[in-house]
């Protein structure tokens, strides 16, 4: 469910347990709703596994301007979000006394991935993401209310939205019952260790291109050593770092050791 209601906050109301509610304190409520009312993440709302909170940090501004942002101490280029409206819209929130984990997306946090994703997949305390933006935040804020910083890569992108909402959309598809068949998430590229194998759809032949005769075969252990071949090899050319932290079965071990001799040819 995605809340709906007054400006100065957005909430759903009597959440169950097994429930992933995320809050999002932001500047630019209007990105992460036009996102969360969409696709996978409408869908888990409406199945009740998802809901999301979307807290306009500008309501919470003292002054007639409202204003988040001021100039740095010590100079220096661009803007620093100030800490009152972030503090005050954290502290209205926890009047609810709920259990938090307060993330903040940062290029100095843990580097996301698929297993941070699981983790907070899991997670049964409510997920608060505060998105910054300008230069950063007040110091303080990460000092005083952060759990965990959150990185995407070493990059930098204009503000927080775009981060916090990949990391959710991340998380929320891997919680049991929100894809149409859960098996699809055990097979995403990463959660395995190695990258995805081709997918092919109808029609079998398009533009002189053709569906490989194995997955037309209807033998589905020729099928399934097919797929695991071919992660492999996308693996291999694009990514071969991850087959040094991926568990190897001797199968696996005599498919690699073959496409290394065809890649060598």
């Amino acid at each position: 469910m995605i809340s709906s209601g007054s400006s100065r906050r957005r909430h759903w109301q009597g959440a169950p347990d097994n429930m992933l509610h995320c809050e999002i304190l932001t500047i630019f409520p209007a990105m992460i709703e036009a996102y969360v009312g969409e696709s996978i993440l409408a869908r888990a709302a409406a199945k009740g596994l998802f809901s999301a909170t979307v807290v306009n940090i500008r309501d919470f501004a003292p002054g007639k301007h409202r204003s988040t942002d001021d100039s740095p101490y010590g100079g220096g280029a661009g803007m620093v979000m100030k800490p009152e409206p972030v503090f005050n819209a954290i502290d209205y929130l926890k009047t609810d006394g709920a259990a938090r984990r307060v993330i903040l997306p940062s290029p100095q946090g843990r580097r996301f991935d698929q297993r941070m994703a699981e983790e907070l997949a899991a997670e049964t305390r409510t997920l608060t993401f505060i998105c910054g933006r300008y230069e950063g935040i007040d110091e303080r804020v990460r000092m005083a209310l952060v759990d965990d910083e959150v990185s995407l890569g070493d990059f930098v992108i204009t503000g927080g939205e775009l981060a916090t909402l990949a990391i959710i959309d991340a998380s929320v598809r891997l919680m049991p019952g929100v894809l149409g068949d859960d098996r699809s998430s055990e097979v995403d590229s990463f959660s395995w260790g190695l990258l995805d194998y081709p997918h092919y759809t109808r029609p079998p032949v398009y533009r002189g291109m053709a569906v490989p005769d194995v997955l037309l075969s209807g033998d589905h252990r020729k099928i399934e050593i097919w797929r695991r071949g071919e992660a492999l090899r996308n693996t291999l050319l694009k990514r071969p770092d991850l087959l040094d932290k991926t568990v190897l079965t001797d199968e696996d071990a005599r498919l690699l050791k073959r496409l290394k001799e065809e890649e060598a040819q």
